[in-house]
C-alpha cells in the first residue's frame, strides 16, 4: 500500500513539473514581450551643433514626432566643429557601451547638401548607424564591420515638401533614425550600398622601428588639453618603458622629458607627463592645466619616443 501511494505521488509530481514547464516556455515571449515595453529603444544623439541655438532641440523633436517612446541619449553636441576625426572617434569610444539595436544617430556634415549620400548602415554588432557617408563610420568598421548600408532617398523617410538643403540634421537624419528606432523595416529607406563604397577616412597608422614611435597627436581632449595620440597601449609597451620612468619625447618639433605614470596627480602640478588613457591610448598631460596650451601643440602634430636604453 505504501509503495503504491509513492509511486503515484511521483507520478503526480512528473506531471506538475513537466505542466510548470509548458507554462514557462509558453509564458516566455509574453515576458520578452514585456520586456521590449517596458525599455523604450535608444537613439544615440551626436552633433558638431552646440547648445547655442534651438538646432538640437529642433531635431529632438522630429524624433519624438515619430517615436514618442524613443529615449534619446546626447553623447556630444560639441564635436569640434566640421571634424569627422573627432566624430569617428567619439563613435568608436562609445559604442561598446550601447547594446545592440541602439541607433547611432550623427550629423557632423561639413558637406551638407552635397553630392554626399545620407546612409543607414547597421554593423556587425546589431547597432544602426544614420548618418551623411563621409567618414564617420572608419574607426567603427575597422573594430566591429558593416554588415548593409541604404542610402535614404525615400521622401517617407524624410520630414517632407519643406526639404532644405543646409539643414539636414533636422529634415533626413532625425526623421530616418527615429523610424529605425521604432522598428520600420530600414531597408525601406532607399536602395543598397555595397560596404566597400563606404567613403572611408585615410588615417596615418603609427609605426614602430628600431629607433623607436613615429605617430601624431590627433585631437585634444575635451576642455582640458590633454593631447589624444593614434598610439595604442600595446606598442607603446613595446618601446620598453616602465611606469615612474622618465621618458624622452619630441611633440610637434619641442623635444621634451615626461614622467610615464598611472594617474595625473603623479606628478606635482603643473608639470607634463604621459599616460595610458580611457580609451587605451597614449595621451600626454599636464597635471591640471592644458598641454595644448602650455606648449603650444595642436593637432595635428608629429610625435616621435625613441625605445628605452
Amino acid at each position: 500500500m505504501t509503495v503504491r501511494l509513492r509511486t503515484r505521488s511521483s507520478s503526480a509530481f512528473v506531471s506538475i513539473g513537466l505542466a510548470v514547464l509548458v507554462f514557462a516556455i509558453l509564458l516566455a515571449p509574453l515576458r520578452a514581450a514585456e520586456s521590449a515595453q517596458k525599455y523604450p529603444p535608444t537613439i544615440v544623439f551626436m552633433t558638431d551643433f552646440g547648445l547655442v541655438d534651438d538646432s538640437v532641440a529642433l531635431c529632438r523633436g522630429v524624433m519624438y514626432g515619430i517615436m514618442p517612446r524613443v529615449r534619446i541619449v546626447d553623447l556630444t553636441h560639441q564635436v569640434t566643429p566640421f571634424s569627422i576625426l573627432d566624430g569617428a572617434r567619439f563613435l568608436y569610444g562609445a559604442t561598446p557601451y550601447f547594446p545592440s539595436g541602439t541607433v547611432f544617430v550623427v550629423v557632423i556634415d561639413p558637406t551638407v547638401g552635397s553630392t554626399r549620400k545620407a546612409i543607414i548602415a547597421r554593423s556587425k554588432r546589431g547597432q544602426y548607424f544614420v548618418l551623411p557617408d563621409n567618414g564617420l563610420l572608419t574607426l567603427v568598421e575597422q573594430r566591429d564591420g558593416i554588415e548593409a548600408v541604404y542610402e535614404i532617398t525615400n521622401p517617407e523617410w524624410m520630414i517632407g515638401s519643406k526639404l532644405s538643403s543646409t539643414f539636414h540634421g533636422r529634415d533626413i537624419f532625425s526623421p530616418a533614425g527615429a523610424h529605425v528606432a521604432r522598428g520600420d523595416d530600414w531597408t525601406k529607406a532607399g536602395p543598397e550600398v555595397p560596404v566597400k563604397d563606404l567613403v572611408r577616412l585615410q588615417l596615418k597608422a603609427a609605426t614602430l622601428n628600431d629607433r623607436g614611435l613615429n605617430a601624431t597627436v590627433i585631437a585634444t581632449d575635451g576642455p582640458f588639453g590633454n593631447l589624444v595620440t593614434n598610439v595604442d597601449a600595446d606598442d607603446f609597451f613595446k618601446l620598453g618603458y616602465q611606469h615612474g620612468q622618465e621618458v624622452p619625447v619630441t611633440v610637434g618639433g619641442r623635444e621634451m622629458k615626461m614622467k610615464f605614470v598611472k594617474t595625473f596627480s603623479d606628478v606635482p602640478l603643473n608639470e607634463p607627463l604621459l599616460y595610458i588613457d580611457s580609451r587605451g591610448h597614449l595621451g600626454l598631460a599636464v597635471n591640471q592645466n592644458s598641454f595644448a596650451a602650455v606648449y603650444g601643440v595642436k593637432p595635428p602634430a608629429e610625435l616621435f619616443i625613441p625605445k628605452a636604453k
